[in-house]
């Protein structure tokens, strides 16, 4: 086997590969009857876009799913799509496509290694173990190849990880930073552990705004698993459709997807309601990891003071701690995390410019995003919410 050639496919469709046989490379951790680490690269995640027309004709994400074979086993795989605009993305390169086209070309469509619509940190290239190094030569190889030979603008392989940032670059693909903000659980025991390890002021802070929060008028509530029904995902449709007008102009993800969560990944998710005489009024949907928990959606029916905090972000911290999570993701953006204990992270994307020029002028704006972020972090970090005599230990 080692001597056989690598094969390179395109697939339009993920019922062109078995569900096993992804999953193989997406989560092989998985095999042992445990959540995956990253729920979001799981053929029933990804299938849930497709089956639900979240992607594919008509949104600007076309699935283009890379798949490795040698002989007949699949030895890695990759969310792979053409994109007709930037939306949904999180790494945002407008400005690129407005240079781009200023300058005669055509921008879109351009390659995108992602899932769509999930600024989430996890792999891009999903190897198989038993073939780690040749799986990842083969899909970059693949995707630089399908970026040059279709004359598209770029390739862009977003939120994956530190390494296989470290092995793009060594592959020749430009790395990109970025910055979000994360919760890190350091062994609490409980989230009055999590407060004892913030200054006094904002401890005093954090318990205020909690209690408020809980003065809505109702109950909190946590669905996950079996306890997940249907009418749990109407209302949160509700919350839903109201965040993405606000926010995109029109939601990412259609009715249908949620449907599709509830069949295939009810396990997966962690709904949190705010319920007022068994009517709920508010909800933030999180997404359950081996060791992460992704805050995903929050929408709501009423304004309620100091509630998107509690469901977002402090329940997210109880759950996690409650849960053994070594980590909160709370999402793209939002400075305003930072005094509820979400600290400055660095977030990894790779790219490919075939134009020379072109490429040259984006590796200089790299340099001095890059440079700007540590910068940020190094500020923002000095201002968090700890303990000082705990951030010295962690320094």
């Amino acid at each position: 086997m080692t001597d056989t050639a690598v094969e390179l496919h395109i697939l339009q469709s993920l019922d062109q590969i078995d569900a096993v046989d992804w999953d193989a490379c997406a989560c092989p951790e998985a095999a042992d009857g445990g959540p995956p680490d990253d729920p979001f690269t799981t053929y029933r995640f990804l299938r849930a876009l497709e089956e639900s027309g979240s992607v594919g004709p008509g949104t600007g994400w076309q699935p283009h799913y890379m798949t490795a074979r040698r002989g007949d086993d699949v030895i890695a795989v990759a969310p792979m799509y053409a994109k007709g605009h930037s939306q949904g993305e999180y790494i945002f390169d407008h400005n690129w496509a407005h240079a781009w086209e200023r300058a005669g070309g055509d921008y879109y469509p351009k390659l995108q290694v992602a899932v769509p619509f999930t600024p989430a940190t996890g792999r891009r290239f999903l190897v198989h173990p038993d073939h780690a190094e040749v799986g990842f030569d083969a899909l970059v190889q693949g995707m630089v190849a399908v970026t040059e030979q279709n004359d598209l603008s770029s390739l862009h392989v977003t939120f994956c990880t530190a390494a296989e940032r470290d092995a793009g670059v060594a592959k020749g693909l430009m790395a990109r930073a970025s910055q979000q903000y994360h919760w890190f659980n350091d062994g609490y025991a409980d989230f009055d552990a999590f407060l004892a390890a913030l200054s006094s002021r904002k401890r005093k802070t954090l318990r205020k705004e909690r209690a408020t929060a809980r003065g809505f008028g109702g109950v909190i509530r946590a669905y996950t698993g079996d306890d997940l029904k249907p009418h749990h995902w109407d209302a949160f449709w509700r919350f839903y459709q109201d965040t993405g007008a606000r926010k995109w102009g029109q939601p990412y993800l259609t009715r249908a997807f949620f449907d599709r969560v509830q069949e295939t990944m009810r396990h997966d998710v962690l709904l949190v309601l705010a319920e007022r005489e068994g009517e709920p009024v508010a909800g933030a949907l999180n997404f359950i990891g081996r060791d992460v928990l992704y805050g995903r959606y929050w929408g709501c029916a009423e304004h309620h003071p100091a509630l998107h905090f509690e469901l977002c972000y402090y329940q997210a911290i109880e759950h996690a701690i409650a849960r053994g999570l070594d980590r909160v993701e709370a999402g793209a953006q939002g400075d305003h995390k930072l005094a509820r204990g979400y600290l400055p992270v660095v977030c990894h994307s790779l790219h490919h410019i075939p134009n020379e020029g072109f490429r040259r002028a984006i590796a200089q704006f790299l340099d001095a995003e890059a440079d700007a972020i540590e910068q940020d972090i190094e500020v923002l970090t000095a201002y968090g919410p700890f303990r000082r005599d705990r951030q010295e230990e962690q320094e």
